[in-house]
């Protein structure tokens, strides 16, 4: 089973210079699933759903833990 590193891809899209780097970045990674087999994609998707769960969940952590601090226990 593959792994995928979508941290990766993540961290350069966000470094990105310009919106055209980007679509590069993204580009890449379509051309990674289109060479999947089936199987492999639902690996992929699989693997993607899970870390942008945790993306979401981290990123959410961070927004209450800034947030609290405007506001009074």
């Amino acid at each position: 089973m593959p792994d995928f590193d979508f941290k990766r891809f993540h961290i350069r899209s966000m470094n990105a210079a310009s919106g055209e780097e980007r679509a590069v970045i993204n580009q890449e990674l379509k051309d990674i699933y289109a060479s999947l087999s089936e199987e492999d994609k639902t690996v992929f998707n699989e693997q993607l759903q899970k870390f942008l769960i945790g993306e979401t969940a981290r990123v959410k952590s961070d927004y209450e833990s800034i947030h609290g601090l405007n506001s009074p226990n």
